[in-house]
């Protein structure tokens, strides 16, 4: 079932419960590596962006929703007060995340839902960088302040390690919004397993039983790897199944990471992605709105 072409040419929003096993929704590409491009220096905090060049940041999200994305996301990626902190700008949370989801949300209209973007602390509980405790409020705070803006539903993504993952998705469930979690896999010697060595089935299992509503794999690898995480995710629960994958590894070209992979090298893979279980398809790292426009050609291409 394809869902991304109306007969009657409209695109009216969809809402989270109709994306369920069997259809197919086309969300956005990168942010990070599409800021970039519009001039953001390496190590720049993108967050704040939300407030000191809020044009550019809907430029990106207004780009999407013309290629053909019914999910976008916000530029909200690091935007906890831990990761904010070590740039002075913790005290602008709040702000920061409201603001993102208000620029997505103009964006998005009435053609696409927003999924909020909440991304990893940057510090590791294994190494007692951070508390428990601590990622609880940061994830807490930075959710409370994206639901207050309306998303249709709260991402947690570019995951690494399950318990930071699980702490993120326990504040994002309060906010009684739908939450999808997706990690990356890129490790071990298939490149199948999380940085902290967990499997796809695990952390299928895993946040199943914890009461989320998809789960999902983005960054790390190319979309040709991320076709077997895709199954092994959609045969180990029910969920709607989250996938972004990267334009490929990246090569540093005049001090920037440059991708390789072309749009309709990305597309061709759409087909076996659906077959595969794919619920959510969109891109990660170096994709853009050409990528999606491909996707969106060769989804419709297959329905």
């Amino acid at each position: 079932m394809n869902d991304l072409f109306p007969e009657n040419g409209l695109r009216p929003k969809k809402r989270f419960a109709d994306c369920v096993r069997g259809t197919t929704t086309l969300a956005d590409g990168a942010w990070g590596t599409e800021l970039q491009r519009l001039g953001a220096p390496l190590g720049a905090c993108l967050d704040e962006w939300n407030l000191t060049k809020p044009e550019l940041v809907r430029q990106v999200a207004e780009g999407y929703v013309q290629a053909g994305s019914r999910v976008i996301l916000t530029n909200t990626f690091r935007a906890n007060r831990i990761s904010l902190g070590g740039h002075g700008l913790e005290e602008k949370c709040a702000a920061i995340n409201r603001e993102g989801m208000k620029i997505s949300r103009q964006a998005a209209g009435n053609c696409a839902m927003v999924f909020a973007s909440i991304g990893p602390s940057g510090k590791m509980l294994v190494s007692n960088e951070v508390t428990p405790e601590q990622l609880s409020e940061a994830f807490a705070e930075q959710a409370s302040a994206l639901a207050a803006e309306g998303p249709d539903a709260i991402l947690i993504e570019t995951m690494t390690d399950i318990e930071e993952a699980r702490i993120a998705a326990a504040a994002a469930l309060k906010t009684q919004l739908p939450v999808v979690v997706s990690f990356v896999f890129d490790s071990g010697r298939n490149k199948d397993r999380t940085l902290m060595g967990c499997t796809p089935e695990q952390v299928a299992s895993a946040f199943a039983r914890d009461g989320i509503h998809a789960i999902g794999a983005n960054c790390g690898v190319g979309v040709r790897e991320s076709i077997a995480v895709c199954q092994r995710l959609a045969a180990a629960c029910s969920l709607p199944v989250w996938i972004k994958p990267n334009a490929g590894l990246p090569e540093m070209v005049d001090g920037l990471p440059t991708y390789k992979t072309t749009p309709e090298e990305f597309a061709g893979f759409a087909k076996e992605l659906r077959e595969a279980g794919a619920t959510f398809l969109g891109g990660c790292c170096g994709t853009t709105p050409a990528f999606i426009r491909a996707l969106a050609r060769h989804t419709a291409l297959v329905a």
